[in-house]
């Protein structure tokens, strides 16, 4: 994590991380680690192009590496966005980015890798949105859902379907936002 949790599980272990460019992986923090969740984002357009880049492509890529120094037998378990573009032609800088991350990702060898597509993330906590677009879709999420499974998630299922594929597996290696949508349909009793 950039910055401490408030609450943390007992079985959770938190390594609080200040520079995702320079990453020091020792045997002791992370020999042991079964699953790693890369959730770090930006929003577009909140930091300039290069930063931008650094935060969806490089931070990710230098924590597998480092990762993959100590452990090649962990699941890496990224979460991406709608649009990312593996072929990485895109014109879109967040579906370029998104792409080139995961096909780096991909390569790494690691004992499994998933990447999680969701559309809209529909937070199920109440928070001060970053923008004007995020408070927008907050109002409209009731007429958003309607439109069906391609197009957004509650938090809490995305969180869940994370968490179920990682431990229990998955058949696909990207989860896009209706096998999203589905896989936790069908962890509901």
């Amino acid at each position: 994590v950039r910055r401490p949790s408030v609450d943390v599980h007992p079985k959770v272990k938190e390594v609080v991380v200040t520079d995702f460019s320079d990453i020091v992986v020792d045997d002791m923090n992370f020999s042991d680690v079964d699953i790693v969740y890369f959730c770090i984002g930006v929003y577009t357009g909140a930091v300039p192009r290069e930063e931008f880049r650094k935060i969806t492509v490089d931070f990710p890529v230098s924590l597998a590496m480092a990762l993959k120094k100590v452990n090649t037998k962990l699941t890496f378990c990224l979460l991406s966005g709608q649009g990312a573009d593996r072929s990485e032609k895109s014109k879109i800088m967040f579906a370029k980015d998104k792409g080139v991350a995961e096909n780096q990702l991909a390569s790494m060898g690691f004992k499994a890798f998933y990447t999680f597509r969701p559309g809209y993330i529909y937070p199920t906590q109440a928070r001060k949105e970053p923008n004007f677009s995020y408070t927008f879709f907050r109002f409209m999420y009731p007429m958003i859902r309607l439109l069906g499974s391609n197009m957004s998630v509650k938090s809490h299922e995305l969180a869940a379907v994370m968490h179920d594929v990682t431990n229990l597996g998955g058949e696909k290696e990207i989860w896009e936002n209706r096998d999203i949508v589905a896989r936790y349909k069908s962890l509901k009793p």
